[in-house]
């Protein structure tokens, strides 16, 4: 999720080093390698995709916590 080449635009810029984060938490639990270098090329879009799809059913899932008022 690279600020510099991304179009997305994050309502909260704060946000930024959490989702990084949270994106490497995600590659390892699945077992996918981050390029050291920051290019995602020669990443398989499967992969990206994978790592994607949980963030996002995590992020969910915060959310309804967070409606619920529970943590």
């Amino acid at each position: 999720m690279s600020a510099s080449r991304s179009s997305n635009q994050l309502v909260v810029p704060q946000a930024t080093a959490a989702l990084d984060q949270m994106k490497f938490e995600v590659a390892q639990e699945l077992g996918i390698a981050i390029p050291q270098d920051g290019y995602y090329g020669n990443m398989a879009t499967r992969d990206a995709g994978s790592i994607g799809g949980y963030i996002t059913r995590r992020l969910v899932q915060i959310a309804e916590q967070s409606l619920a008022g529970t943590k």
